[in-house]
């Protein structure tokens, strides 16, 4: 089963952290392959257009913003948030299909979601929530990197952490990483992934020794939650060798953070890495938190390095159909993959057809006469 490059639509994607839409600024975001114009109403709502203007196709993200419309800077076409044209250089009369499409988005942790697909199926409740990321009692460092790659091979590198060993040593990675099995649960239905590594006895990495203050041997737990098609969640623990959560779940000896990655296709070979870190430790401390923001961002660009290089040989193999050996550590990335190609499927069925209203008197229909229901109520 290769990795996907096609694109679920009926989905929701994050297009942005909501501090990069502004009400001053147009921000160019191209979201499974939908060029999109983000800003922000007056009022503070989040607004989603085609970046295009009807006029001739100029980028709406190139123009600017007038009491919360969209002014294209190529000929000064006007739209209102629902991506109506309301005004016209040089005439009154505004013709009827003068209009963009205006996507619908929810705004919530933190996250622009953005729906793409057919609007009137967008249900802001189905957007997977990652609540501590907008929760004043941890504190969040951020960022966001693209990659020259397409958005499945990051599925696959975050869905395996035994990768941290080799590609991320002397960072997040040790031996333990590799060497401790893991267990992995697939919800096809609702289209998540677990999968779950403890580490009871395990070197600590710079990445946790650093901001924790643990030095030595520690407990650690990396248990992972990916929300297909976009949103990744690692729930990680760092503790003394030997403490385990009460069965309270209280766990004062231990150390949280909360990393997502919203995994979003810009294009088939394009993707935006939203990366997040929240914790619940030092929370004050403005040295950890730039540590920590200047770490993971190494790593995660040591992952963009990796993925870039795969994606060209990938492209370079891809008429060769060179066959993937799959082994133990594969298996919450092979299931993400049964579970995005599901959704691929299920996307590109046409939408069913209302049922035809049979018109009273045609033959054939109910209660006419002439046809054997009629007759037997005779």
């Amino acid at each position: 089963m290769p990795v996907p490059t096609a694109f679920a639509r009926d989905q929701w994607y994050v297009a942005a952290y909501g501090s990069e839409v502004g009400g001053e600024e147009v921000l160019a975001r191209t979201v499974c392959g939908e060029p999109l114009a983000l800003y922000r109403t007056p009022d503070g709502q989040a607004v989603a257009l085609a970046d295009r203007c009807v006029h001739r196709r100029y980028p709406l993200s190139e123009g600017t913003l007038e009491d919360g419309r969209l002014v294209c800077g190529y000929h000064g076409f006007t739209y209102d948030r629902a991506g109506t044209c309301v005004s016209v250089p040089g005439q009154t009369r505004v013709p009827r299909t003068a209009r963009v499409a205006s996507y619908p988005l929810a705004e919530l942790d933190g996250f622009v979601w953005v729906w793409i697909g057919d609007p009137a199926r967008a249900d802001a409740s189905a957007v997977p929530r990652a609540p501590w990321l907008a929760d004043p009692g941890w504190t969040v460092v951020r960022g966001m990197e693209p990659l020259a790659a397409r958005y499945g091979l990051l599925v696959d590198n975050l869905l395996d952490l035994s990768h941290e060993t080799f590609l991320h040593a002397g960072y997040i990675g040790t031996p333990e990483v590799a060497a401790t099995p893991i267990t992995t649960e697939a919800d096809e239905e609702r289209g998540i992934v677990r999968v779950s590594r403890h580490m009871d006895d395990a070197e600590c990495p710079p990445f946790y020794a650093d901001s924790t203050g643990l030095k030595g041997r520690v407990s650690r737990w990396q248990d992972i939650e990916y929300h297909a098609p976009c949103l990744y969640l690692l729930h990680s623990r760092i503790a003394p060798v030997g403490s385990v959560p009460g069965a309270d779940g209280s766990d004062p000896d231990g150390f949280h953070t909360e990393i997502a990655y919203a995994i979003t296709p810009s294009t088939e070979t394009t993707t935006y890495d939203f990366w997040l870190v929240a914790r619940d430790f030092a929370r004050e401390d403005e040295g950890v938190s730039s540590f920590l923001h200047e770490f993971n961002r190494t790593v995660v660009l040591q992952d963009v390095t990796a993925l870039d290089i795969l994606e060209r040989v990938t492209a370079e193999e891809e008429d060769r159909q060179v066959q993937e050996l799959s082994v133990g550590i594969d298996a919450g990335g092979l299931a993400a993959r049964r579970i995005l190609e599901r959704m691929i499927a299920r996307s590109a069925e046409p939408a069913p057809e209302p049922a035809a209203v049979p018109t009273p008197g045609t033959p054939g229909t109910p209660g006419t006469p002439g046809t054997p229901e009629a007759v037997a109520a005779r």
